[in-house]
């Protein structure tokens, strides 16, 4: 479907261009060439109110218009004029101007073709990221990577100047090419084009978006902004052409228009960051039920929805809640995979969200401009790249996450001696135990270091038997090992401690940590106390089988049974862990057992879910009475007084009841299973690769020339893996015709040079020089066929360099979330032209004519007349974008069928009428300024 339609819309505007041109061929070789002539238009300026210096600049300025006295065309400034011109036929001029035509339109290709390595530069700039460290509410910090561009500074200058470089070089070349004299193909191309931008481009995108489906423009105060600038800046136009200072410009009237620009970012930034006063547009006021006035946040329908205002509320700050919309996307992406393709792996569907997030997630102006110009020329189409980028950003994060740093925290040198390990624990019954010291680093040497005990709750001589040495070990030897004795006793007592202290160590050894040891002395006199040793487990989903250990304590003699179970809590058996339920089993002297969950992996980022281990009360397993031993007598002991009734226990039986095995304090532990930290670090690493711009840059001019030489199919790939398209016989065609472009630019230096800025500066160059050839060619095309350069600005050259941001558009408004990147930024590309093309022209013009003693003549009439219809056309369009945002249809672009086609046959509609009325004006048909 998107390719036909690519394919239907390429028709639409190749016929557009060829009835546009039959049209106006037909219009001027009808018209009386004589009511054109430089006399005629001689006279119309002598009867307008200038004064004898402006009307000898002025005349000069006639004179040295496309077309003399005799009819031949002056030279442009790099191509000449088609020689002979004298006693020309209808037949020769007409063929003339189609090859003029078809020329155009072959610079227009090539300006495309070095401005998709210009945007690339851009896009490299502004794509710049670094880190930064939030900290959120609950003192957690989080590492987030950030463009250092503001989105909207990046869109209002270099995006901007990306996307109209051809229309800004156009009206500075033309300036110096008519000796500092005010020219029509500048000026007109920037206002004809700012005309095709705002009615046909905005028009197409509202009509291109999928049925039952809308777009709204999420930075609606950055957009306020600049369509203000946008019709402000034609406003402007038409006072210092008609009102301030009638037919000429001033100096200080094209500085002020030049610092426009400056003025128009700074605002547009405030709006985004809502700064000053915006701060307080988020406020509105309602009326409680006691008629008092009251403010309340403002509902925020027109930048996000109710959803995303909460999310903007909980967070911490702006990029904390980018990057936590990204992540919450990219998890939705994952479950809807899962839930599309159960039999997969997580690596593969980890890999098919990050591509598909590239997709999904916000994309530049400029992405969609080379996606658009790329597709057009046959040079292949760059969401294949995104493929490839999604399958080596997993293949390097997963390298990152499971690699492991090897951190030194001590010098290999330094010889070190230390207990391993440094906590025993032991039974009352053992007799004795060995202890273990260790030595680490140069083993070359001789060392010596002192051991004691030390009471803690176990005391020396009743408890254990006290003892200090010295242990020596040679070279060469890692470790030794001396024996402490525990004494036995039977009176029932809780478990107690005592500590081995390590101390001087000879030279160069030094102590290290654990220089104490912890012995635990456990009586085993009691059958045992039974609890588990944690309250509280947190755990990843990843585990795959946890074990929750239980401990027992003050006593180990005997067979002890145990019964444990698993209970749900938001965590449910069977979805989220694997249920459990039987018995321990702790033999005679046996302390630890553990018991071993299963743990269901979802691949779930935000996953805090709880479930609970229980252990039940502790019953002495059955000893029979022929087969008992030493070891069970406390258990039969206690087994037969437990078969007594309560009165006919002796002081003995008593005795053995207190030794029964008990349960603990802890005999429920809470299991809380949190998100993979090694899922939630792929994630958040490919949420901040999920960057569609890093595609678009180059590494090598090997890189360029292959993408130069190389035909490659513009559609995307087929469902199977691995599927790559065929080439069409259109891509071939556009691909041989545009080959010249397409190696004659990739001489342009990479954007991994000097970070992109050579390549900028470079492409910039190359696009004066095609759009000075270009203007030359418009001259001559318009001269040839008797039209003048204000209709061939407004019906031609804009058109042509429009075409490549059509195209953009439209694809970016079917693929973005959003309107910004599709007409959002038309406004602000408008007014940006009209300070940076004319006001750098007019001023340079005006500074030079003022130090010529004269003034700087513009002739009023035409580009005043074509902005005041401009001006009152934009009102209108911005007018519908704004009732368009009502409840019936919801956003700028999309809505139901009836609506949008209506809106979009309308603002098309208002481009015509401009177009028609404009060049009926510029012929003298109808009455202008």
């Amino acid at each position: 479907m998107g390719s036909t339609c690519d394919r239907s819309f390429t028709q639409f505007m190749w016929k557009l261009c060829l009835l546009l041109a039959c049209c106006t061929i037909t219009l001027t070789l009808a018209a009386d060439d004589e009511s054109f002539s430089n006399s005629t238009m001689l006279k119309r300026l002598h009867e307008d109110d200038y004064d004898d210096g402006m009307l000898m600049v002025a005349s000069r300025g006639i004179e040295n218009n496309d077309v003399d006295e005799e009819g031949v065309c002056p030279d442009g400034l790099m191509v000449a004029a088609w020689k002979p011109q004298k006693n020309l036929s209808t037949g020769d001029r007409v063929a003339r101007g189609l090859v003029y035509f078809f020329v155009m339109i072959y610079l227009f290709i090539g300006v495309s073709i070095v401005s998709d390595r210009f945007m690339a530069a851009i896009e490299v700039i502004t794509s710049k990221e670094k880190e930064v460290i939030i900290k959120k509410k609950n003192g957690e910090k989080q590492i987030v990577v950030v463009r250092v561009w503001n989105e909207t500074v990046a869109n209002l200058t270099l995006m901007a100047l990306g996307s109209s470089a051809p229309e800004i070089l156009l009206s500075i070349i033309e300036m110096f090419a008519k000796k500092f004299q005010a020219g029509d193909l500048g000026p007109g191309t920037i206002v004809g084009s700012a005309a095709y931008n705002l009615f046909v481009i905005i028009a197409l995108c509202i009509v291109v978006i999928p049925n039952g489906e809308v777009r709204k423009i999420k930075h609606l105060r950055v957009f306020f902004v600049t369509a203000t600038w946008s019709v402000f800046a034609y406003i402007w136009l038409y006072l210092i052409l008609a009102q301030i200072s009638p037919g000429r410009v001033e100096v200080w009237e094209g500085l002020l228009t030049f610092m426009f620009f400056p003025a128009t970012v700074l605002t547009a930034y405030i709006a985004d960051r809502r700064l000053l006063i915006f701060k307080y547009l988020d406020k509105n006021y309602r009326m409680n039920k006691r008629g008092v006035i009251v403010s309340a946040e403002g509902d925020a329908a027109l930048e996000m929805d109710q959803q995303q205002q909460t999310d903007k509320l909980a967070a911490d700050s702006d990029e904390m809640r980018e990057f936590d919309e990204a992540r919450r996307e990219y998890i939705s992406l994952l479950k809807e995979l899962r839930a599309k393709y159960p039999q997969s792996d997580l690596e593969q569907l980890e890999m098919i969200a990050q591509e598909q997030m590239i997709n999904r997630g916000p994309k530049s102006r400029a992405f969609y401009r080379i996606q658009a110009t790329r597709r057009m020329v046959g040079s292949g189409n760059i969401m294949r790249k995104i493929q490839e980028r999604a399958q080596s950003d997993l293949n390097e994060i997963k390298a990152q996450l499971q690699r492991v740093d090897v951190n030194v925290e001590e010098d290999e040198a330094i010889l070190r001696v230390f207990f391993d390990p440094g906590h025993y624990t032991v039974m009352e019954s053992c007799g004795e135990f060995e202890v273990r010291v260790v030595r680490r680093g140069d083993l070359s040497g001789y060392t010596t270091v002192e051991y004691e005990t030390e009471d803690g709750s176990a005391e020396a001589g009743s408890d254990y038997v006290g003892k200090k040495g010295v242990l020596n070990f040679p070279p060469g030897v890692d470790e030794q090992r001396f024996k402490i004795e525990i004494i036995d006793d039977d009176v029932f007592e809780q478990d107690e401690h005592f500590y081995i202290r390590l101390s001087n160590a000879s030279d160069p050894a030094v102590l290290a940590v654990p220089k104490v040891a912890t012995v635990m002395i456990l009586d085993d006199d009691h059958a045992g106390i039974f609890a588990i040793t944690q309250s509280s487990h947190e755990l990843t989903e990843s585990v795959g089988v946890y074990e929750v250990k239980v401990q027992r304590y003050s006593g180990a003699r005997g067979k002890v049974l145990l019964p444990y179970w698993t209970e749900d809590g938001t965590a449910k058996a069977g979805k989220d862990y694997e249920p459990q339920e039987g018995q321990l089993v702790f033999e005679n002297n046996e302390t630890e057992k553990n018991i071993a969950v299963g743990i269901i992996e979802e691949g779930s980022y935000e996953k805090d879910v709880v479930f609970y281990v229980n252990i039940g009360e502790p019953t002495l397993a059955p000893v029979p009475t022929n087969t008992m031993n030493f070891n069970d007598e406390l258990a039969g002991l206690i087994q037969a007084a437990e078969q007594k009734s309560p009165e006919d226990l002796t002081e003995e039986d008593k005795m053995a009841l207190l030794g029964r095995p008990k349960a603990g304090e802890t005999t429920r532990a809470l299991l809380r299973i949190i998100e993979s930290k090694e899922f939630k670090n792929t994630i958040d690493k490919l949420v901040q690769r999920a960057n569609a711009s890093m595609v678009l840059g180059t590494s090598s001019w090997k890189e360029q020339f292959v993408e130069a030489l190389t035909v490659t199919s513009a559609e995307d790939g087929g469902e199977e893996e691995g599927e790559e398209p065929t080439p069409t016989c259109a891509n071939y065609v556009m691909h041989f015709i545009t080959l010249f472009w397409k190696i004659l630019f990739a001489f342009v230096p990479p954007t991994e040079i000097a970070g992109g800025y050579l390549c900028f500066f470079v492409s910039i160059c190359a696009i004066g020089v095609v759009t000075a050839i270009i203007g030359d060619v418009a001259g001559h095309f318009g001269c040839t066929l008797g039209i003048k350069d204000a209709v061939t600005a407004i019906c031609f050259v804009a058109l042509g360099t429009s075409i490549p941001d059509t195209f953009a558009s439209k694809v970016a408004a079917i693929q973005d979330k959003y309107a910004d990147a599709s007409v959002g930024n038309v406004t602000g590309s408008n007014a940006v032209n009209v300070f940076l093309g004319i006001g750098v022209a007019w001023t340079v013009a005006a500074i030079y004519h003022e130090a010529q003693g004269q003034v700087f003549a513009v002739q009023p009439g035409t580009l005043a007349f074509s902005v005041t219809l401009f001006c009152s056309e934009a009102f209108i369009a911005i007018l519908i974008l704004m009732l368009r945002r009502s409840k019936s249809v919801g956003a700028e672009l999309g809505g139901p069928v009836t609506i949008k086609y209506i809106s979009g046959f309308f603002l098309f509609s208002l481009w015509l009428i401009y177009i028609i009325v404009s060049s009926l004006e510029a012929y003298g048909i109808i009455k202008g300024f």
